[in-house]
């Protein structure tokens, strides 16, 4: 059995963000509009946080292939968080709206850079609000942190052509996009429906309750069950965004080795 290291990957109540010193990072965003996470923050947010954007800081340009949120150059990426005071030993807690989606992302590409792990806030901003909070509007002024050596290639990621050598291992693909997607029922989305032959469906929702919090172990074990301990294990979603939700419920439970499919299926579907 892997070693669980819950202890590595944290998450924060509200209570304890209030005592927490170090950086709170906003990682709102929507996939149907696209300005609406900066929108968002500049209308209000827990107070000194800083802002993270999918779209302009996590992802670079789209092209004909690679999906609709292909992975920046992992310098592009430590160069924003520069940007925002934050090098690699800084601590680091998360939040988003939308059950860990957004930050998921940010937590994997700060985690793969070798970038101390971040800690999510449990519940996201909407329990912030809950507890009776008032959000800020000011934008905090920062000073430019430490860019730390990183590696050319994003490590734990793979594209099509490593993904079809994994398969050709026996590696198990892990569709973490709802039921109705991965059938192939509805696609709001991308311009062909369905999922990566020989592909299991996990929705990242499995993961969290309706009110945005992390499910505890024993329940993430039981979402998991025996693909738990299959090696070579792959997961992907629509752009390689939601399928870090997935991906952090396996840290949570000792997985370390498990890869991202970066363009997941928009990029898979684009040589259809």
């Amino acid at each position: 059995m892997f070693q669980e290291i819950r202890i590595m990957t944290g998450f924060l109540s509200v209570a304890e963000l209030e005592r927490f010193c170090g950086v709170v990072v906003d990682c709102r965003f929507s996939l149907a509009d696209a300005a609406a996470g900066s929108r968002d923050y500049s209308l209000g947010h827990i107070p000194d946080a800083r802002y993270l954007d999918l779209a302009r800081d996590m992802s670079a340009k789209v092209g004909a292939h690679g999906g609709r949120h292909p992975l920046p150059s992992p310098h592009y990426f430590a160069s924003r968080l520069s940007a925002l005071g934050i090098g690699p030993d800084t601590e680091v807690v998360l939040y988003d709206d939308s059950r860990f989606v957004f930050a998921a992302r940010c937590w994997w590409m700060m985690r793969a850079l070798g970038y101390r792990e971040p800690r999510f806030l449990n519940g996201g901003f909407s329990a912030w609000l809950a507890a009776g909070h008032t959000p800020d509007a000011s934008i905090p002024v920062l000073e430019p942190a430490e860019i730390p050596p990183v590696p050319d290639a994003w490590p734990g990621c793979c594209d099509r052509e490593q993904l079809q050598q994994l398969q050709a291992q026996s590696a198990l693909l892990v569709d973490a996009r709802e039921g109705a997607r991965y059938r192939g029922e509805h696609e709001p989305i991308d311009p062909v429906a369905g999922h990566i032959p020989g592909a299991i469906n996990l929705p990242w929702q499995s993961f969290s309750n309706d009110r945005g919090e992390f499910l505890d172990l024993e329940s993430l074990r039981s979402c998991w069950g025996t693909t738990l301990e299959v090696s070579p294990l792959v997961v992907y979603c629509g752009s390689g965004v939601s399928a870090c939700v997935n991906l952090l419920s396996l840290a949570m439970l000792g997985r370390d080795d498990v890869f991202l499919y970066g363009g997941s299926w928009s990029d898979w579907c684009s040589y259809l």
